[in-house]
């Protein structure tokens, strides 16, 4: 299924959400029990899920966990004792971060993994949406340069040179924003 890091300060942490997210499903599953081992990890490899049991043996987590959320599209699951687990949450709601108080409880724990996964494919969505119109206004863009080169230098109008872009591209088959660059490559050299 997924790749999941899992980092805990303690042997018995690992053992039992490792059995934890076995029953979800999940069978790959990394281990560390420090701060800078997962950083290195995260950094070799895409996690769809990382699990912190705090606190690590070199850190506490929660900063670890904002790197994570900043550097990769991994889903966050932060676990902390229940007397700061609320302060913890404010603190990292802003990153996407979902904060479990200890001890761990079986259905919230699993109710967190299909929360965070869900939120996750939500924003691989909404990611991939955002490339697709960052492509298509790259591609207005180019096609509008080449509007205003044909306006410039052979003196069309506006129209005409949309007609000439749409008109050559069916006539050669092929895209608008192949004849936008061939018109571009011929008369801004």
């Amino acid at each position: 299924m997924d790749r999941v890091l899992l980092a805990s300060g303690s042997d018995k942490g690992i053992a039992l959400l490792s059995q934890l997210l076995k029953e979800q499903g999940y069978t790959q599953i990394t281990n560390t029990q420090s701060g800078s081992d997962a950083r290195r990890c995260v950094n070799q490899t895409e996690y769809e899920l990382v699990v912190i049991n705090t606190p690590l043996s070199d850190e506490f987590g929660h900063e670890l966990s904002i790197k994570i959320a900043e550097c990769s599209n991994s889903g966050i699951i932060l676990i902390c004792k229940s007397e700061i687990s609320e302060d913890v949450a404010d603190k990292l709601s802003c990153y996407g971060v979902c904060v479990i108080p200890k001890p761990v409880n079986k259905v919230v724990f699993h109710q967190s993994l299909r929360l965070v996964s869900a939120t996750r494919s939500r924003m691989l969505g909404l990611q991939n949406e955002n490339f697709k119109l960052q492509t298509k206004i790259e591609e207005i863009r180019l096609i509008n340069r080449a509007k205003c080169c044909l306006i410039q230098y052979l003196k069309f109008s506006e129209p005409q040179a949309h007609r000439y872009i749409e008109k050559q591209a069916m006539d050669t088959r092929q895209t608008r924003k192949e004849v936008a660059q061939r018109i571009l490559s011929t008369y801004e050299t």
